[in-house]
């Protein structure tokens, strides 16, 4: 369609990109974290450990990518000289984009800023840790919340949590809220259970991979790798998105020298573009395929699974024009991926944001659940579900009951321990906390890691809610666009050491429910406290000693024990510093079909079909160009991080840019670099460039976290995350 379709992922562009990255940071510290026994900094696909920092769980071959460079490119750089913050107001600050204020580099020292203070000013540890522990105390529990990345480590998560109950708090909560939640709820409500069902080598066994609303060339290149595998070996791999993304199509591995003297290698054995939201349309018109031409497995069906009959009279009475019209998609399309999956033997179903992102996100999840269910894959080796997650350790974060309502089993076995009662009052999720902050409800707020601010939906509205947070404390390594945007209240940053850093060690989990043991150790800023005994010696300041005596955790092996005693699955923990041996959570993966749901059955569920006003770009009674938007992300990103403005894979130098197909771009008049205004309801972006792409017509595309500013606060009902992937926008 145009000369993005020519563009690979991967290949000799992602070896320059890590020269250029390591030309920054030095080779010789490159290599040293890269070689460290860390788990790595980038996507919960990830690699390190006890087996090595080029090593992925299952021990085979070497991985490395670059996403886990430009990771370590943040923690690598030097440090922010103070007199920055003496030089530069806050406003000054917050001119800066995001990238700028990554490059200034690492924060070194406490930065403290009362409220109506123009600039951040120097302060110690000691003055730090006293103002936090003062400000809490102060509070009322119920006016505070706490709020957590996956950047962390499974013992820094565990202890805060603990504290913040203690405390007398449940407003706690991570970024899975604005990112996998629907999964979690979707899973759990199906399967009885909130993650994925296999573990990394039964990829090695599956002859049929789906990727639904994911671009893992860009977010998880280390799964691209598996995927060139797949096909290898005469597997299919079936691409589900909007839009065709290149290295989707065509990836060449840095870390497999095949595909590197091939140019690359396909990827994709069928690509599938529906309309945004139309995903449920696609799912429902291959289980109608499935049942009607009798490719179902009934047997699996009849014994491991409840309601489907209902499933199936539901799929078989929708009309193909119905599901033409809500998936955008030809019946021919829908009928050969479904001929595809009936001939498969063990197929895989992985997804990221492009399903959860979205007003119906739980039913995207249960409907993925069911179509899965039809033929038996899920319960055995080499088949199952896999939600591809983004943070290294944002699992992890939710094992640890780093969320407002601990799992029953998790606070029962915790009361016991701590010989009574938590606080009873429900917790609020991240929208709620954002909604009170923005009604004057919270006085103190603690971040974690992450990027709060940049996460949300509706820049202005979630910029004044922080504002209106009385104190707001932030720990963290470097700048971001949430420390000096939303900052008019009385605000501390509190920088620590990263992970491969701390001065023990610390656990994370993967998104196969592996745990790695962390070696830490690497001594770049001696000045820095250690992330977890930060958030210990102000829980000893905060909490009474005859409630718990936090103290006890000066050892991380003593949490890890706790961990152990606490929380299900993790009994190996206990063991982990003597053994060194890292583990695969119990209860979780399903090679067998026992769900552990209320009557062990698998359950299939029908949601209705998202409906459609028109199937491609539509001018209103106003004149304007009425298309449905998705922000995403771009290579040079991870997460709200941006290291570098261009966007290699796509073919963009630059961010402010919607991204729109040609077709659609001529019907309105536009030409390449045409300038628009693209709003709603919400907010505007102004003289955004136009730029051809191979993305669905109707559809369109603009960056992460910019495009935020036009997304509504309109949220699935369920999971209680924004709907950022199908949002009618207005371009003119």
């Amino acid at each position: 369609m145009n000369s993005h379709s020519r563009i690979i992922g991967g290949g000799w562009k992602a070896v320059l990109s890590v020269l250029r990255y390591s030309g920054k940071i030095g080779p010789i510290k490159l290599i040293q974290t890269l070689r460290s026994k860390n788990a790595c900094k980038a996507c919960a696909f990830g690699t390190g450990g006890q087996n090595g920092g080029f090593k992925n769980e299952t021990r085979r071959g070497i991985e490395v990518c670059n996403k886990n460079i430009q990771a370590h490119l943040s923690d690598i750089r030097a440090g922010i000289s103070p007199n920055i913050f003496l030089e530069k107001s806050v406003s000054d600050l917050a001119r800066l984009t995001g990238k700028q204020l990554e490059d200034l580099g690492r924060l070194t020292t406490p930065l403290y800023k009362k409220a109506g203070d123009s600039h951040f000013s120097p302060i110690d540890y000691t003055q730090a840790k006293a103002l936090v522990a003062e400000r809490l105390k102060a509070a009322v529990p119920s006016r505070s919340f706490f709020y957590a990345s996956g950047r962390g480590s499974n013992e820094a998560a565990f202890i805060l949590q603990l504290m913040a109950r203690l405390y007398g708090t449940n407003n706690i909560n991570n970024c899975s809220y604005y990112c996998h939640q629907a999964s979690g709820v979707g899973l759990n409500a199906t399967l009885g259970t909130g993650t994925a069902t296999i573990q990394y080598d039964d990829l090695d066994k599956a002859d049929c991979i789906f990727v639904f609303g994911a671009n893992p060339a860009s977010n998880h290149p280390r799964f691209v790798k598996t995927l060139i595998q797949c096909r290898r070996r005469g597997g299919k791999v079936i691409v589900v998105n909007p839009a065709k993304e290149p290295g989707m199509v065509r990836f060449a591995s840095p870390s497999d020298w095949r595909s590197m003297v091939k140019g690359g290698e396909e990827i994709a054995s069928a690509y599938v573009q529906p309309h945004l939201g139309g995903d449920i349309g696609l799912m429902q018109g291959m289980a109608k395929w499935l049942v009607e031409n009798e490719r179902c497995n009934l047997d699996f069906v009849s014994a491991y699974t409840e309601g489907f009959d209902r499933f199936a009279k539901s799929v078989l009475s929708l009309e193909w024009a119905e599901i033409e019209q809500s998936s955008g998609l030809p019946r021919a399309q829908i009928e050969q991926v479904a001929r595809i999956y009936a001939e498969a033997e063990n197929a895989v179903f992985s997804w990221s944001m492009g399903l959860t992102h979205h007003q119906h996100g739980v039913g995207n999840i249960e409907t993925l659940v069911a179509l899965a269910l039809l033929r038996g894959m899920i319960g055995r080796p080499g088949a199952g579900l896999l939600p591809l997650r983004g943070h290294s350790n944002i699992q992890g974060t939710g094992s640890m009951g780093f969320t407002p309502a601990l799992k029953k089993a998790v606070e029962e076995k915790l009361e016991q321990k701590l010989g009574g009662e938590l606080p009873a009052a429900q917790g609020l999720d991240t929208m709620a906390c954002m909604q009170a902050a923005h009604q004057r409800d919270m006085d103190f707020a603690m971040m974690l890691g992450g990027n709060l601010l940049a996460s949300n939906p509706d820049t202005c509205f979630a910029t004044e809610a922080m504002n209106r947070v009385g104190f707001k404390c932030f720990i963290t390594s470097t700048l971001n666009s949430g420390h000096v945007q939303g900052v008019e209240g009385e605000t501390l940053l509190l920088p620590v050491r990263v992970r491969d850093e701390e001065l023990q060690p610390t656990t994370q989990e993967s998104m196969f429910n592996f745990v790695r043991l962390s070696d830490g150790g690497i001594n770049r800023f001696p000045q820095l406290p250690s992330e977890v005994d930060l958030i210990r010696e102000i829980a000893e300041a905060v909490v009474d000693e005859q409630r718990f005596d936090f103290s006890v955790f000066r050892s991380h092996q003593r949490i890890r024990q706790f961990i152990s005693d606490v929380v299900p699955g993790f009994e190996q923990l206990a063991n982990i510093d003597a053994s060194r041996q890292e583990f695969t959570i119990d209860g979780r993966t399903l090679h067998k079909p026992a769900f552990a749901t209320a009557n062990g059955r698998g359950h299939f569920v029908f949601h209705p079909m998202p409906k459609r006003s028109h199937m491609g770009v539509w001018r209103n009674h106003k004149g304007q160009h009425e298309f449905t938007l998705t922000s995403v992300r771009s290579e040079g990103q991870f997460n709200s991080i941006i290291f570098d403005e261009r966007d290699t894979y796509r073919g963009q130098t630059e961010r402010w840019v919607v991204l729109m197909n040609p077709s659609d771009m001529a019907l309105c008049g536009y030409e390449d670099n045409t300038t628009v205004d693209v709003s709603t309801a919400t907010g505007v972006m102004r003289q955004v460039k136009v730029k051809p792409f191979d993305v669905r017509t109707g559809n369109i595309m603009a960056y992460y976290p910019e495009a935020n500013v036009l997304i509504p606060r309109d949220l699935d009902g369920r999971s209680q995350t924004p709907g950022f992937k199908s949002v009618t926008v207005y371009v003119e």
